[in-house]
């Protein structure tokens, strides 16, 4: 464990994730685990500072953890996943006596509210509606495609259907015809409807101190929900000057003053941006690890430099190092999805595990030998990781893997 500063923040990570804890263990800032109580003896056994809280639906009890907290000293909590991003907002509003960050949680939890929010900005959206029920969708989906002048036997263009409150590529559908609106269970109501997108679409992680970027990295989508890699080609690194603005207009718009970001874009090749939707906590895909793997700096460390209430620009100018030109190389990986309906083993291809740029995997062996049918972006039985020094190289592999077999 790396020596404590007691004159720093006193940090409370806020859910479970063990990449946290470790960073956390190596960083000079106290913290303590706010989890469920199933974590508790784990946290006993292996000393890890541990308040047990269970993160039911934001209630009036959400004061309660946030006066402990206070207790104790914490100066900050930060969200390590999409469900405890709204209690995050609450428990800092008490800690740093700013009522506004609950109501600033709400926004980065609710999609609706965020385009809304986006839109009074001035950032560029698709259309986009709220569904109650099936018919909305029907109805959405012809006047999406009246608006595009689509004739009768003219392919329809698609749209997307999102969870209000799930993170990333959960709950996510592509809706191609009106036969597939059927196939949406009733439980997955109320949701997000939007237009369909054109243009190369990419994620950013930037982390914002004193209200301005000091680290913004790019993230490349091969193919949305099954590949990624970091920093990104060039080619889409050329956009990183109008992208760093539209960032900053995100900024300015949900008022944000401290911690770490995770919006989606789409560049159109006039260099037309749109905004997708912001997350206030780590993305998926282990992107932080990738990040370290590509930056050498740990991801989770830089969040708690951010949200700590007591940390120097000093600091900050000497944890981060130089956007692209200081990465070691590019970083990528890949979610593994079953190609075959019926699986009896794990089985990685000799052309990957042979790869000079293939790094590691942690897929497990099947469970079960019937494979449910991929309903959702994101889905995923485990993940690949590659690292190399060509990003064309790494975005064709990455491409590759999805016509391997990796459970036969």
């Amino acid at each position: 464990m790396a020596e404590k500063n007691p004159e720093k923040g006193y940090i409370a990570l806020l859910g479970w994730a063990m990449g946290a804890i470790e960073a956390a263990e190596r960083f000079d800032r106290r913290y303590v685990v706010v989890a469920p109580e199933w974590a508790e003896d784990y946290c006993k056994e292996h000393d890890i500072p541990f308040v047990s809280w269970n993160f039911e639906r934001l209630n009036d009890r959400s004061l309660e953890i946030a006066e402990k907290l206070k207790d104790m000293g914490v100066d900050a909590a930060v969200p390590l996943f999409e469900e405890v991003v709204e209690w995050a907002g609450a428990i800092n509003s008490v800690l740093m006596d700013n009522p506004r960050l609950h109501g600033q949680a709400v926004l980065f939890r609710d999609k609706a509210l965020m385009k809304r929010r986006a839109q009074l900005g001035g950032i560029r959206v698709g259309i986009f509606e709220e569904a109650h029920e099936r018919d909305d969708v029907y109805r959405f989906f012809k006047r999406v495609n009246q608006t595009l002048l689509k004739l009768d036997g003219d392919t329809e263009d698609p749209i997307h259907l999102k969870a209000f409150d799930k993170a990333g590529c959960l709950g996510h559908r592509m809706i191609k015809s009106a036969e597939e609106i059927e196939q949406i269970p009733d439980a997955e109501y109320p949701l997000l409807m939007e237009s369909h997108l054109d243009g190369w679409e990419f994620a950013v992680e930037a982390w914002v101190w004193n209200g301005k970027i000091q680290f913004l990295n790019i993230s490349e989508y091969v193919t949305l929900g099954y590949s990624v890699f970091v920093p990104a080609t060039p080619e889409l690194e050329s956009w990183r000057n109008l992208i760093t603005q539209q960032i900053e207009l995100l900024i300015k718009t949900f008022d944000i003053k401290f911690g770490q970001i995770h919006p989606e874009y789409f560049v159109t090749s006039d260099g037309t941006m749109y905004f997708g939707e912001v997350a206030y906590r780590p993305p998926g895909f282990k992107a932080f690890e990738l990040i370290e793997r590509a930056y050498g700096f740990n991801a989770y460390q830089a969040s708690m430099l951010v949200f700590d209430p007591k940390t120097t620009q000093e600091e900050v100018d000497a944890f981060f190092p130089e956007e692209v030109t200081g990465a070691k190389g590019y970083a990528g990986c890949f979610g593994v999805y079953p190609r075959k309906r019926v699986v009896s083993k794990l089985e990685i291809p000799e052309e990957v595990s042979e790869h000079e740029y293939f790094d590691f995997h942690e897929l497990n062996a099947p469970v079960q030998e019937t494979v449910t049918k991929r309903n959702a972006f994101g889905t995923h039985w485990g993940l690949v990781f590659f690292f190399g020094d060509n990003p064309h190289k790494l975005r064709d592999l990455l491409k590759h893997q999805e016509e391997l077999d990796y459970y036969v």
